[in-house]
């Protein structure tokens, strides 16, 4: 158990996360960081570090997985404290400070907090096979951080959206065959890269197996031996497979966060545009996980929700001081 003393504490660790800590860093605060994955960068390293962003200034293309690499370089001159693989789950309120305990027991003592969590804590939508659990992290995924693990290998990839599509793509280059396994025609992914799907398939590198679901998994010891599907008549397919990613997105929850009397509109936070506030005195909210009229869900607009929340939390935690505002231009990189 650790007992944390901070400025501030920042919940996700995801892009608008971690560049609040840049703010705060140059605003002369500490900050600590929870996030209920093990990695940071949220969804961008969880679901898609290899995907490309088109949107980020002065890059006309970037990797989400670099993004990542590029925003931990930014912030290291701060030294965060990171606290992974554990949710807020109690929080109480004094006079001068907030007393937050983690799944972790860690106890951060912190005079504001910024929630960034996106859409809240979140973890992958599991298929309802029998045993599935046994097989996690050993040969079946719900997510990529190694290609090569698949170089040469017989792989089954199932879901309808882009991450199945784009990674049925990126791995097909490599891997020995992909079945591609969906419960319908139509996939929701982009239609370039749908088209590039079937391309592979006339290739004869990618097998389409639709419309097939899942049924359940043969193996033991973590090991597939056969994958088994089932079409709509419930006739039953078995594949040999050495590995098995499904893709079913992410199942999102706000979790203990909804129980801390923040104002809530459809399972989103929120806050006061000028100051990304919400109703609770010491309480940020921004990125996906806020809301306020004309709001755009970019990353661009919670970078600049960062940078307002962070100001907003000095005033607050030093209200005896006069923030006089210089550009980084100017000032250099704060070094606390």
């Amino acid at each position: 158990m650790k007992k944390i003393n901070t400025d501030v504490l920042i919940v996700g660790a995801g892009p608008v996360g971690l560049f609040t800590v840049f703010e705060l860093g140059q605003l002369g605060m500490k900050s600590c960081i929870v996030d209920s994955l093990e990695d940071i960068g949220g969804q961008c390293t969880a679901l898609y570090p290899d995907k490309p962003i088109y949107d980020i200034p002065a890059y006309p293309s970037l990797t989400a997985g670099d993004l990542i690499v590029n925003l931990k370089k930014q912030i290291d001159p701060f030294k965060p404290t990171l606290l992974m693989n554990q949710k807020v789950v109690e929080l109480e309120k004094y006079d001068e400070f907030y007393n937050v305990k983690t799944s972790e027991n860690n106890i951060i003592l912190a005079k504001c907090i910024i929630i960034a969590a996106g859409n809240g804590a979140f973890g992958p939508n599991k298929p309802p096979i029998e045993n599935i659990d046994s097989y996690e992290n050993k040969t079946i995924f719900y997510h990529v951080k190694d290609k090569l693990r698949f170089k040469d290998k017989t792989l089954a990839i199932a879901g309808g959206g882009d991450s199945a599509v784009d990674w049925a793509i990126e791995l097909s280059k490599n891997a020995k065959k992909i079945f591609f396994i969906h419960r319908r025609s139509k996939l929701r992914a982009v239609p370039q890269n749908v088209e590039t799907l079937h391309k592979l398939e006339k290739e004869g590198r990618i097998e389409m197996m639709i419309p097939f679901q899942l049924d359940s998994i043969r193996g033991k010891n973590g090991i597939i031996e056969k994958l088994v599907i089932k079409n709509m008549d419930e006739e039953k397919k078995e594949l040999k497979v050495d590995y098995f990613l499904p893709f079913f997105g992410l199942s999102t929850n706000l979790g203990p966060i909804k129980n801390w009397e923040l104002e809530l509109e459809k399972n989103i936070l929120k806050v006061k545009q000028e100051t990304c506030e919400t109703n609770l005195n010491g309480i940020f909210a921004i990125g996906d996980v806020c809301s306020y009229p004309g709001k755009l869900k970019l990353i661009l607009t919670g970078f600049a929700e960062a940078a307002i929340a962070s100001h907003n939390c000095y005033n607050k935690i030093n209200p005896d001081k006069t923030l006089h505002f210089e550009y980084s231009t100017t000032k250099g990189i704060n070094k606390l």
